[in-house]
């Protein structure tokens, strides 16, 4: 999408008047700077923010909201189209966030409800939409309903609106059944002095939602509307194929060595059920003006089924891990491109393109390894610890670049992930006694877990934290290395990869390459090319040095070219056609 500010004041002015008649005139003022409806999400680049590592007003060492809106100007000049925001919801914080208390309060961690609608309305004036994080498949075991049900005898209505059960054995002293937890250990946790236990397919303190309870459903609906009347643009969905469990419960049948098998594929995932939940959710969004998107977290086998999750009727995007998970090949990278857009097709949605996000180990460290090495100790929630084999940094920055030139020139919607920009690579050996994330706390270590990815952004290069606050505190330590990824340092280098991605969006939204087609073009072998309107992109994912087309005239290069009509290898190039 070109996004520039192309409302008038005077013509922003009169459609906030409007929209106040209808919802008053706190909604209308956050409303005021952003779009009628339009189809904005399909072409749309959103910058990924995790809340608590993004940047720190106050000196406790965690991020907040108030710090996001001191650094909007840096995400306008950077040239995304909109925000999304991990949750910042009240939360004692067992899962960074995704452990609710209470979805309608601003946790005091990361400031107020009225910090949120400052930022909600400052983005909006940026022309910057803001979606934000909604996390249906369980609450925080502190939730006023369950410490209700937990107070409440087996039967009850309070106990109904989460999955309880009456354990096997003569005392019910073993679970229900055997299911395992996405973190490790099982799924199920007994309830003290008692026969019952309640369904975690995540951390114990995140009991899972019974999304069969009518009660329920009513909630959430309340919530969407709660942060639609803020004037929130969208939700991104946590576990969407995981509300609904299938009714019998029954055993998961697991292979020998696969005994996590359950935390992708089984009966709690991806049951047929949670579309007509989705369906009501679109009538709700479309009551709204504008356009009010949800997007996906939705990891489904066969890949095929993804689509049902995007159809007119139901979501607006769907994450595609797929890409995410590619090792580097020309091959692999062009079967996931043709298939992505095929699938999307299907339902008429959009394609979305995403190399990082909060749960997996970042694209710099994860292509710093060889084609053998990537697929054994780069895995998506695996992490990397100071005992794994470490990656080659300069390498995996040099192939993430490449990629990043990749990604940007495909039509669809783009995902960047905080940092992404930087080319910051995860924190690869990082101290046990500083990890936090329940799955390496459940594995005992053996999972090293999502950390890494989730340390607090570097801003300053000389400043105490690197920038990200007032203080030198910081929840997660940063590695001294970060110093040569500041911000502050990148903006003085010509040929940074923060003024990479700049220049690379500009063009992007001028060209409209989101909104454009890819039309492959035939290169030597470990090369891709392929057309998008009047850009060529030209990318090198073998180890030797490749031909350009002569007389090529290149716009962008993701390396300095030391030769004319030459690609060096892990480079890529956008061609004037």
């Amino acid at each position: 999408m070109f996004r520039r500010k192309f409302l008038t004041t005077a013509l922003a002015t009169a459609v906030a008047l409007s929209i106040s008649s209808l919802y008053g005139s706190a909604y209308a003022a956050n409303l005021q700077p952003t779009q009628p409806k339009e189809d904005w999400a399909r072409d749309s680049v959103i910058y990924q923010i995790y809340p608590r590592s993004f940047a720190d007003s106050d000196g406790d060492g965690i991020g907040d909201l108030p710090g996001i809106v001191s650094r909007l100007s840096y995400l306008d000049k950077l040239g995304v189209d909109a925000l999304w925001l991990s949750p910042f919801y009240k939360s004692p914080q067992a899962d960074a966030g995704y452990d609710v208390a209470d979805y309608r309060l601003v946790d005091p961690m990361f400031g107020s409800n009225e910090d949120f609608e400052r930022l909600l309305k400052e983005s909006h004036a940026r022309g910057m939409k803001v979606i934000v994080d909604l996390v249906p498949n369980h609450t925080s075991d502190e939730h006023a309903w369950f410490q209700a049900a937990l107070k409440a005898k087996p039967g009850s209505p309070e106990r109904a609106r989460y999955i309880f059960r009456d354990g096997r054995g003569e005392n019910g002293e073993l679970p229900p059944n055997n299911w395992p937890s996405v973190f490790g250990q099982s799924a199920w946790d007994r309830v003290p002095g008692e026969k019952q236990w309640y369904l975690h397919l995540f951390d114990s303190k995140q009991p899972d939602l019974n999304w069969e309870n009518p009660v329920v459903r009513a909630e959430f609906e309340q919530v969407l509307r709660f942060w639609l009347d803020r004037g929130v643009d969208g939700f991104r969905i946590d576990v969407a194929h995981g509300l609904i469990k299938e009714p019998k419960m029954a055993d998961l049948v697991i292979e020998e060595g696969r005994e996590n098998a359950g935390a992708l594929v089984g009966p709690m995932w991806d049951q047929e059920g949670v579309h007509e939940i989705y369906r009501s959710w679109r009538k709700i969004l479309d009551e709204y003006p504008g356009q009010r998107i949800m997007v996906a977290e939705a990891w489904v086998s066969p890949r095929e089924r993804l689509a049902q999750y995007i159809r007119s009727d139901e979501m607006d995007q769907a994450f595609n891990f797929d890409y995410l998970m590619t090792q580097w090949d020309a091959t692999a990278f062009k079967n996931v491109i043709d298939s992505s857009i095929a699938l999307t097709t299907t339902v008429k949605a959009p394609t979305t393109w995403v190399t990082s996000n909060h749960d997996v180990v970042r694209a710099p460290s994860r292509y710093g390894y060889s084609l053998k090495d990537q697929g054994k100790y780069a895995l998506p929630g695996n992490g990397i610890g100071p005992n794994t084999p470490q990656p080659d940094e300069a390498l995996g920055l040099r192939r993430a670049r490449a990629l990043a030139m990749l990604t940007l020139a495909l039509p669809g919607s783009t995902y960047i992930y905080q940092g992404e920009e930087l080319g910051l690579p995860e924190h690869t050996t990082m101290e046990d006694k500083y990890r936090q994330d329940p799955m390496f706390l459940r594995t005992k270590g053996e999972e090293i877990g999502r950390d890494g990815c989730r340390v607090p952004l570097p801003w300053k290069a000389d400043a105490p934290s690197f920038g990200f606050g007032p203080s030198n505190k910081t929840w997660l330590p940063q590695p001294a290395s970060y110093a040569g990824y500041a911000v502050d340092r990148q903006e003085k280098q010509s040929d940074s990869t923060l003024n990479l991605y700049r220049n690379l969006l500009k063009l992007r939204h001028e060209h409209r390459l989101g909104d454009g087609k890819l039309h492959w073009v035939e290169a030597d072998k470990d090369v891709l090319a392929f057309d998008n309107g009047d850009i060529r992109v030209v990318i090198n994912l073998g180890e030797q040095t490749a031909a350009l087309p002569s007389g090529s005239q290149v716009l962008l290069s993701s390396e300095a070219l030391p030769e004319a009509g030459k690609l060096p290898a892990s480079t890529a190039v956008w061609l004037k056609r």
